[in-house]
């Protein structure tokens, strides 16, 4: 049976939790999911809630009319999802295949709650890997004078295949602000946490000759600034001067799976909540 998800931030005051509770138990909703977090320093209430629609009272498409005056009496900014619904998704990726690869197997394994309905690739090697796996492939080659083209075109094939979340699965572009402002929180990127301390084209290969100890990646949501949006997750492992410049790219690019594939699984449960540059991540 579905359920329905509500995601709330609002100033915070007495009463919320009671009064959100109570409209779900009195039209004979059960709770299957509660929790919150107060930001003491700006006084704001995040909650994310689900409950179970068998013998709900209200209908999916009255119960945002009907949560409006509880909505409204407390000054909410809320999104209702239902469990039921699958969101597509375009992963966009260039050369580094590893991330690809890792969403690829998880998404046939049935790993998250979306699908993947499209891959965007500026290298056309990848079409036969998507392929293989019966996925819609777009071969869009970017330059800095054809840039705002390919993107137009992009974006028209995104609306065309309704396409709600992108991923960026190690794709070696960089968006344009109207682009990235038109998915706003629907973009996922992932990256290593030597940025912007060791940033270019072989920051591995720095941070080796640093001799650094731990080595790390953070995902992120996409805005106009480069890596700098609100981070989803982060997560690290030590190294040591044992360890080869070869084997930080391999403890690299398995943190990069990982923490990618978090990200990814947590946005289309419904579980991140976005606020400033920050995110409430509802574990």
């Amino acid at each position: 049976m579905s359920a329905a998800i509500l995601l709330i931030s609002c100033p915070d005051r007495k009463g919320i939790t009671a009064s959100i509770t109570n409209f779900i138990y009195q039209n004979n909703g059960n709770i299957e999911h509660a929790d919150q977090h107060i930001d003491s320093e700006t006084n704001t209430f995040f909650m994310r809630i689900a409950w179970s629609l068998k013998g709900f009272n209200i209908s999916p498409q009255d119960i945002p009319s009907e949560f409006m005056s509880l909505a409204k009496k407390f000054d909410m900014h809320w999104n209702l999802y239902f469990s039921t619904h699958m969101p597509k998704v375009a992963v966009f990726v260039s050369r580094h295949l590893h991330c690809f690869y890792d969403l690829l197997l998880k998404f046939k394994q049935n790993y998250f709650k979306g699908k993947l309905s499209l891959v965007v690739s500026n290298c056309k090697e990848v079409e036969d890997i998507a392929g293989n796996y019966g996925i819609n492939f777009l071969y869009s080659p970017k330059t800095k004078g054809n840039k705002k083209e390919a993107e137009q075109r992009e974006l028209e094939i995104l609306k065309k295949n309704e396409i709600e979340l992108l991923v960026l699965a190690r794709y070696m572009q960089i968006f344009s602000p109207e682009f990235a402002e038109f998915f706003s929180n629907r973009i996922i990127n992932i990256h290593h946490s030597f940025l912007p301390a060791f940033a270019g084209g072989s920051p591995y290969r720095q941070a080796y000759e640093r001799g650094v100890k731990i080595i790390g990646a953070t995902s992120h949501y996409v805005t106009e600034e480069l890596d700098s949006g609100p981070i989803i997750e982060q997560d690290i492992t030590r190294v040591s001067h044992r360890d080869s410049l070869a084997d930080l790219k391999i403890e690299g690019k398995e943190l990069e799976r990982v923490v990618l594939s978090r990200a990814v699984r947590w946005h289309l449960e419904r579980k991140i909540l976005v606020y400033g540059n920050k995110t409430v991540v509802f574990d």
